[in-house]
């Protein structure tokens, strides 16, 4: 076998490669944070279970609670008739929680009562507004005040707009009064906590690397958000409650496309060269909390006794900027 350098021939008549003709090198941009959390966490509450699954699970329920009655019925007469004292103690244990359990189901109807008077409040105004009828905006004025009459930090507020509303002789104003003077301190105590969750879940989804973790975060500090934003607007709500109204809430924004992450949302935080002076993980946050914010506005349109007219909607950017500006930053010396 020869041993030698190794001489390869090229053909002579073929051209040679140019650097013009070469494909570019594709750029490394930086990935844009999307808020994956928040998407997870808004496709998860407005799913809607089958028909299927919602015989499943109510036949499910009911058997299950059949099967533990019986159980503990049986469970009971037995231990009376073995040991007597101690049977008629459970017995009273027993009792005492089927109370409770009463107590809450109460409660649960009377919330899910008072948030189908929130909706009724919000049909009449609509409905006041549109037919410039002053008798039913007088008479929505009248309802508001007993929504709130229990509420002591609306006292000076009411006695304000009914002084005031003696004045108005159109249904347009009237309800314009009663926005500004009831409605309006009102959005500002939800509007706080829009800002207040949207640092939680900014933060929480930023420090927390484990991605089902964040998403439970994210889901259960909106649920309480909106929770809280119905507390202020006096629809107080109990666990179906508040499961239906964040449920309403998401379900309206993924239809509206309003979790997608648009230049308008990540602007007021993520504008200019910011985004390479962040990692990920914290545009993500940033991204989350921004979208807990359109959240909660879109919460206070739903909880809010009275659609936005005279008074405008808040803007989400305004809180994003109130939330989540300079979170994530230094400041300047």
């Amino acid at each position: 076998m020869a041993k030698g350098p190794v001489l390869i021939e090229i053909d002579a008549d073929r051209p040679a490669a140019s650097v013009a003709e070469a494909p570019p090198v594709p750029e490394t941009a930086p990935l844009m944070p999307e808020g994956q959390a928040m998407q997870s966490a808004a496709q998860l509450a407005a799913r809607r279970p089958s028909r299927l699954g919602r015989w499943l699970l109510g036949l499910g329920a009911g058997l299950l609670g059949a099967v533990v009655a019986v159980a503990a019925w049986d469970f009971v007469t037995g231990l009376v008739a073995r040991m007597p004292l101690l049977g008629w103690g459970i017995a009273g244990l027993f009792a005492a929680f089927m109370t409770v359990l009463a107590i809450i189901c109460l409660r649960e109807v009377a919330a899910l009562g008072r948030l189908s008077r929130i909706d009724g409040l919000r049909r009449a105004a609509d409905v006041a507004l549109a037919e410039n009828d002053l008798t039913a905006a007088r008479a929505l004025m009248a309802r508001l005040e007993s929504l709130y009459r229990s509420r002591e930090e609306t006292r000076w507020s009411r006695e304000r707009l009914a002084e005031l509303g003696k004045d108005q002789l159109d249904a347009a104003g009237l309800l314009a009064l009663t926005e500004a003077e009831l409605m309006a301190p009102l959005d500002q105590l939800a509007a706080r906590e829009v800002e207040a969750a949207a640092r939680q879940v900014a933060a929480v989804t930023a420090l927390v690397p484990l991605a089902l973790a964040d998403v439970a975060a994210a889901l259960t500090a909106n649920i309480r958000m909106i929770r809280r934003i119905a507390e202020v607007y006096g629809g107080r709500s109990g666990t179906l409650g508040s499961w239906r109204l964040t449920r309403a809430v998401f379900s309206h924004m993924v239809a509206t496309g309003a979790v997608a992450v648009g230049d308008d949302l990540l602007e007021p935080i993520l504008g200019g060269s910011i985004l390479g002076k962040v990692s990920r993980r914290f545009g993500e946050g940033l991204v989350n909390g921004a979208l807990t914010a359109r959240v909660g506005v879109a919460a206070m349109e739903v909880c809010r006794p009275m659609p936005f007219g005279a008074e405008k909607r808040p803007k989400v950017r305004d809180i994003i900027k109130r939330s989540l500006g300079g979170m994530f930053t230094t400041p300047k010396s």
